[in-house]
């Protein structure tokens, strides 16, 4: 977004007016001249949108910390008020020698830049596109400012795909060449609405392509970007109509209290993908990244899992996904929350809600990973390593096929032996492939 940072003298007060919510340029050019010129954080105010004025030239060194820089470039796109106030003291106080890595302001702006983090990675993975022409018409109705990084971020990845993306706070729109920004649709959005809303504004949307701004090189919001060996994620592309008794299933399992799992983890963490997919993937339960961010396999184990799918020629967008176990289990270490593998208890305690999602999206096979989600679809203790790679087929006509659970592959040292085994679970999801006859 165009940057319009400035400051008015109001009073004792310096009023600050910047371009838009994530006028991240504006707030880092007059954060500079603010913080050299003296002025406190409790004389300064921050509001969005005005006629700019130009900023002072302030003479001086100015530095800070490169973790606080980007700390704050993922904060500032938070949908917090007081987040630009927030930024401005940390900075300040930094400038001025104090200690900020662990105090309130710090621990706030954290909460700040993770909310974001898992909003960005949220807004990706979960926004629907639909076929637009040569390229995709998406929406989504992100819960913090996140449009423009993703956007940023998405055009890089996927430079071939023209797209437009619309979102209650504005949209991106890319032509192969340029990426530009425009208003958005406030309302809830299906697919017909957004369909109409583009035939409305397509002539607009493309005129604006003649003052389009290109992807900024630099100075650019904190994009999250995931670690580089992940694949590429595209766009997802969900089914129409879901299936009702499945959607019913998922907000049930919202309150669930079948055993104590859910009085410590953040949230149900249920399964995703096509209530028609051929092939549903169980694993054992969510990890801390699932339990945030509420998602199946988007943490370290499911990023190994996307890779591997992907060298497999198994498309995720096409997969149910689910784990045997809902809530995330853990123990505390300090601060860190360290996974604990569910009793068999717990296991069967959980297993109604596998069992409805099994039955409502009835695949034609069941890939069991690691012992647990064997426990839960077979009923049986199941020694992986002796029954890895065998399709079995059950009473009810499905067929499983199991194989180790990917965070297995983490555990393994690096190297030969990690390499070893990761060859050897991608040739296992060859082998699905081949028992779906694809």
């Amino acid at each position: 977004m165009e940057s319009a940072g400035f400051w008015r003298l109001l009073g004792g007060m310096r009023q600050v007016v910047l371009g838009g919510e994530t006028d991240w340029a504006g707030w880092r050019t007059a954060t500079r001249a603010l913080v050299l010129a003296g002025v406190g954080p409790g004389d300064v105010e921050w509001v969005v949108g005005g006629v700019p004025d130009a900023l002072p030239e302030v003479a001086g060194s100015f530095n800070v910390p490169r973790a606080l820089v980007g700390l704050a470039g993922l904060a500032i796109q938070a949908r917090e008020p007081v987040r630009f106030g927030l930024l401005y003291r940390l900075v300040w106080r930094a400038h001025r020698g104090e200690v900020v890595l662990d105090d309130p302001d710090m621990a706030l702006a954290g909460r700040l830049a993770h909310a974001v983090r898992a909003e960005a990675h949220r807004m990706r993975t979960h926004m629907r596109f639909m076929a637009l022409g040569d390229g995709f018409l998406g929406w989504y109705a992100p819960a913090h400012f996140v449009l423009e990084a993703n956007a940023q971020l998405i055009v890089r990845r996927f430079p071939a795909w023209p797209l437009t993306i619309v979102t209650s706070d504005g949209s991106a729109h890319w032509d192969g060449g340029r990426l530009w920004f425009g208003a958005g649709l406030a309302q809830a959005c299906d697919d017909e609405t957004l369909r109409a809303w583009w035939e409305a504004h397509a002539d607009a949307i493309l005129a604006d392509a003649r003052d389009g701004t290109s992807v900024p090189e630099a100075e650019d919001l904190d994009e999250a970007p995931r670690p580089p060996d992940r694949p590429a994620l595209g766009p997802v592309v969900f089914p129409v109509a879901s299936d009702p008794a499945l959607a019913d299933a998922r907000l049930q399992a919202a309150g669930c209290e079948r055993c104590d799992l859910c009085d410590a983890a953040t949230q149900t963490v249920f399964g995703e993908g096509p209530a028609d997919a051929d092939v549903m993937f169980v694993g054992e339960q969510p990890g801390d990244q699932e339990d945030m961010i509420g998602r199946p396999f988007v943490g370290p184990a499911g990023q190994l899992l996307d890779r591997a799918l992907e060298e497999a020629g198994i498309d995720r967008r096409a997969i149910y996904i689910t784990n045997a176990v809902k809530h995330f289990k853990f123990t505390l270490r300090g601060k860190r929350r360290i996974h604990v593998s569910p009793s068999p208890e717990e296991i069967a305690a959980c297993g109604f809600w596998l069992e409805t999602e099994r039955g409502r999206v009835r695949p034609k096979l069941v890939v069991l990973m690691g012992g647990s989600a064997a426990r839960g679809v077979l009923g049986r203790a199941v020694a992986v390593t002796r029954e890895r790679g065998q399709a079995i087929m059950l009473a009810d006509g499905q067929v499983v096929f199991v194989t180790v659970h990917p965070s297995y592959l983490l555990r393994v040292p690096e190297g030969e032996a990690q390499l070893r085994e990761y060859r050897a679970f991608v040739r296992d999801l060859v082998a699905v492939r081949g028992l779906l006859g694809v």
